[in-house]
C-alpha cells in the first residue's frame, strides 16, 4: 500500500510537470492546477505531519489554537514564539509609513508597545473573528465553533455541520482573505468524525503542510469534545500552486522517500474547545527528513 504522503508528493510533481505558469498578485509567479483532493486516515492515531521535510508541528497547532480563541492580532502569536503571520502587517507598516525596519524590529515593537500592537499588529477580521464572532446584518454575533460542537454532541447526523470564513462584507478589511475557507464535518455509523477542508488557494510547498497539521489537530480536539473518535481528513484544493521561487525546493522534497507518519494524542480532556493548550498535544515517532527553506510570498 502506498504511503499516504505519496499523494501529496505526486501532487507536487504534477504541478511542476503540468501546472499552468502565470503571474500572481505577489509578482513572483506560480505553476498551478485547479481542483485536487487528498485523503488522510486518522483512525489509527496517525496524523499527516509531512515527513519529507521537517514540519514545525507545534507552530501549526499553536496557530490553530489562536484561530479557535478568536485571535486576530499577531502579538498573541509572537508571545507564543510564532512568527508565520508577521510578513503581512510588517509589509503594510513599511508601505504606509516609509519606515524600512526589519521584521525582527517590527515584531519587537509589537511585543513591547501596546499602542503599536493595536495599530499595526492587528490583521483585521481574519479567521478567528469569523469563526467565533461572525456579525450578521442585524448586528448579532454568531459563534460558529460553539454551534458546531453543540451539533456534534446532539445532532451528529446533521448535514449542516460546518463553518467558514469567507465573509464577503469584510474581505477588504483582512490582511489576507481566508485560504482554508470552509470546514465541513460528518459522523459515520462507527462514531468516527470526518472533516473536509476546502481551500480556495494553497501554497503547496510552504502552506499545505501546516494546513494538514492544523486540520488534524482540530479534528482530534473536536472528536474528543464530542465523545467521538477521529476518522478521515479530506482536503480539497481549488487553486493549488508552487511559487516559481520554490521549484528547486520542491524537486528536492519529491526526491525523498516518505517515512511513517507520527501519532498524535491529547494528554488531557479540557472542559471545552476553548481550553486547549499546546502542552495538551503529544506527537510521537516523528522522524522527518531535514527542513527545506523557502521564502513566503507576500
Amino acid at each position: 500500500m502506498a504511503h499516504p504522503e505519496q499523494q501529496y508528493l505526486d501532487l507536487l510533481g504534477r504541478v511542476l510537470d503540468k501546472g499552468d505558469e502565470r503571474m500572481d498578485r505577489t509578482g513572483i509567479g506560480t505553476r498551478s492546477l485547479f481542483g485536487e483532493l487528498l485523503r488522510f486516515d486518522l483512525s489509527g492515531g496517525q496524523v499527516p505531519i509531512i515527513t519529507t521535510k521537517r514540519v514545525y508541528w507545534k507552530t501549526a497547532v499553536k496557530e490553530m489554537l489562536w484561530f479557535l480563541k478568536g485571535g486576530t492580532n499577531i502579538r498573541e502569536l509572537l508571545q507564543d514564539n510564532v512568527h508565520i503571520w508577521s510578513d503581512w502587517p510588517h509589509a503594510r507598516y513599511k508601505r504606509e509609513t516609509g519606515d524600512d525596519i526589519t521584521q525582527a524590529e517590527f515584531e519587537a515593537r509589537v511585543l513591547g508597545d501596546d499602542g503599536f500592537a493595536q495599530q499595526w499588529g492587528d490583521l483585521g477580521p481574519v479567521y478567528g473573528k469569523q469563526w467565533r464572532r461572525w456579525v450578521d446584518s442585524s448586528g448579532a454575533e454568531h459563534d460558529q465553533i460553539a454551534t458546531l460542537v453543540d451539533t456534534l454532541k446532539h445532532n451528529p447526523s446533521s448535514r449542516r455541520m460546518l463553518f467558514h470564513a469567507w465573509n464577503v462584507g469584510e474581505l477588504d478589511q483582512m490582511a489576507l482573505p481566508p485560504c482554508h475557507m470552509v470546514y465541513q464535518f460528518h459522523v459515520n455509523s462507527r462514531r468516527e468524525l470526518n472533516c473536509l477542508i476546502f481551500q480556495r488557494s494553497c501554497d503547496l510547498f510552504l502552506g499545505a503542510a501546516f494546513n494538514f497539521t492544523g486540520g488534524a489537530a482540530l479534528l482530534v480536539m473536536l472528536a474528543q469534545q464530542a465523545g467521538l473518535t477521529p476518522g478521515e481528513l479530506v482536503w480539497v484544493g481549488g487553486d493549488v500552486h508552487v511559487y516559481l521561487n520554490h521549484q528547486e525546493q520542491v524537486r528536492e522534497q519529491t526526491s525523498r522517500a516518505p517515512r511513517p507518519f507520527p501519532t498524535m494524542r491529547l494528554t488531557r480532556q479540557p472542559s471545552s474547545i476553548d481550553a486547549y493548550r499546546i502542552e495538551d498535544f503529544e506527537v510521537s515517532d516523528y522522524t522527518p527528513h531535514p527542513s527545506i527553506h523557502g521564502d513566503v510570498a507576500v
